[in-house]
């Protein structure tokens, strides 16, 4: 999925304007090369329609990120809002691989029967979704530096324009031959190149909200970190989960040696686990014996 994360450094306001900026614009090319597929018969610019979604998909995300951060939590919501985020992923994901099946399917039956393409249109269409890519692309570079927002926005575009050529390639494959198959054969590069980011999409948001632990913590490795700290003798009932991309919490209780300072223990348990590991959420428990039922846990 795209890694949108709650803070924006350098110029929140500029990156989320410019996001809102290429976002209306591929949308409204969206809507413009869907209806040109459907009216030329062209599978490649349906799927190239497809694949632009993944940028409209990537576009709201990050500025639902951005302005849901801004969102102080309440009693009702201690988080905040982050898991919209979560929950507008997973809907993409669901659309996208709709989207893809789609193509796929239809692309087996044109490849067996191919249907008359219009070419030179094709190309026209698909030289405009570049353009709308490139401008895109332009407007994000200077964000794309300072905020993890814009630069994942910004690598979608890019993306997509890969599969605007693709099709540009075709078209004109097609006006110079009339070869119809070969639009149908555009559409399936199309088609399986999205299906591998979707599958990633819709995974990471499922491991979301089953509070899985993030791939990107070592929980064996963060274990071995807080057990290292002074004063510590165990860690148990260690869990890690995800709020929204980006931003993961821990709650742990800790058992700690007769005498141990429970503050310093406490603060260096919190240093080391939010220096060494992508976690900005700590909760620990320290205790000098087990309790009750997590004594193995």
């Amino acid at each position: 999925m795209v890694h949108a994360h709650g803070h924006d450094h350098g110029r929140p306001v500029s990156s989320r304007r410019r996001l809102a900026l290429v976002l209306g614009l591929t949308v409204a090319f969206l809507a413009l090369e869907a209806a040109a597929g459907f009216l030329l018969g062209s599978l490649s610019l349906l799927a190239d329609a497809g694949h632009m979604l993944t940028d409209v998909a990537g576009l709201v995300l990050a500025l639902v990120a951005m302005k849901l951060a801004e969102r102080p939590p309440s009693p009702r919501r201690t988080y905040g809002y982050h898991r919209v985020e979560i929950l507008a992923a997973l809907m993409n994901g669901l659309a996208l691989f709709g989207v893809a099946a789609y193509i796929l399917l239809e692309a087996w039956e044109r490849l067996s029967h191919p249907r008359p393409v219009a070419g030179l249109l094709v190309l026209g269409v698909a030289a405009a979704g570049l353009a709308v890519n490139v401008a895109g692309a332009l407007l994000l570079r200077s964000g794309s530096r300072s905020s993890l927002n814009v630069r994942a926005a910004y690598n979608e575009v890019l993306a997509d324009a890969l599969s605007s050529v693709a099709v540009i390639v075709g078209a004109t494959v097609i006006a110079a031959t009339g070869w119809y198959w070969v639009d149908p054969m555009v559409a399936v590069l199309i088609a399986v190149f999205i299906l591998p980011r979707t599958v990633t999409l819709l995974r990471d948001a499922v491991s979301v909200l089953l509070e899985g632990a993030p791939r990107e913590v070592d929980m064996q490795a963060l274990r071995s970190a807080m057990e290292d700290v002074p004063g510590v003798k165990r860690i148990h009932d260690l869990h890690v989960w995800t709020l929204t991309s980006g931003v993961h919490a821990l709650s742990a209780h800790a058992i700690i040696s007769e005498g141990a300072l429970h503050g310093e223990v406490l603060v260096e348990l919190r240093r080391r686990v939010i220096h060494d590991f992508p976690i900005r959420h700590v909760t620990v428990q320290l205790e000098e014996r087990c309790c009750g039922d997590h004594a193995h846990a």
